[in-house]
């Protein structure tokens, strides 16, 4: 999400998903649960991670691996929501098996129905933990900052990302709407995030939600061996 990258070719518009009433009698449920990951998550957070790089066409710049994500993203002395934070998405057809205990966050847990199943090609890559047919959706990640003219601390969303075949069923909108309990629960003032310019289903999406798209506001980064020369010659 916060990188700058040329258009993907325009491609058809799938057709949208009908969404019958939650939890009710017709139609193929889906049974779905946000969670905290947890360092045996990492595997799945990798490969997401990297379609997510394929998606946005910045492959060239990927380079994490599943060690360094699991001692930055999971070191021993991390708390979730004070640190970085993974909110995981999870599908079965079937009821879960169990639902894990946080003292930290409660999975939030969801029953859908579509008019017809989804047809996951990747299941078996993106097994959960839990086995049997519970499959990684996608994922948030996010992380405290603060906003001076607020007063307060806020959460910001670094990566937001739903695999292919779940997109435009409400799955990425679950997932940030998880964060912004979180914020309104700690008392933080914002969630904020960057969108690609050429993005624009995304940015109405966003919109649609009630987000503020700041068109004047640009993103500055050092990194690799730019950063390296600045932090040497200063």
């Amino acid at each position: 999400m916060a990188a700058a990258a040329p258009p993907p070719p325009p491609t058809p518009a799938p057709e949208p998903a009908t969404t019958l009433p939650e939890s009710g009698p017709l139609g193929h449920p889906l049974f779905t649960r946000i969670r905290l990951a947890t360092p045996s998550d990492v595997p799945h957070i990798h490969k997401l991670i990297h379609q997510m790089a394929v998606f946005e066409r910045l492959t060239h710049l990927f380079s994490a691996t599943e060690s360094s994500l699991s001692s930055t993203l999971f070191p021993p002395s991390s708390t979730p929501f004070h640190s970085f934070t993974i909110f995981l998405l999870e599908a079965s057809p079937t009821p879960f098996p169990t639902t894990p205990t946080n003292p930290f966050y409660h999975p939030a847990v969801k029953v859908l129905n579509f008019e017809y199943p989804i047809d996951d090609p990747e299941q078996d890559s993106f097994r959960s933990l839990d086995g049997g047919d519970v499959f990684v959706v996608g994922f948030v990640l996010f992380f405290p900052n603060y906003s001076t003219f607020l007063g307060k601390p806020g959460f910001y969303v670094e990566d937001l990302f739903v695999r292919e075949c779940y997109r435009r069923k409400g799955f990425g909108r679950m997932l940030l709407s998880e964060v912004a309990k979180q914020a309104v629960k700690m008392g933080y003032g914002r969630v904020e995030w960057v969108v690609l310019d050429w993005n624009v289903n995304a940015i109405k999406f966003y919109e649609e939600m009630g987000a503020n798209v700041l068109p004047e506001w640009r993103i500055c980064r050092l990194t690799g061996e730019a950063l390296e020369a600045y932090g040497d010659a200063h």
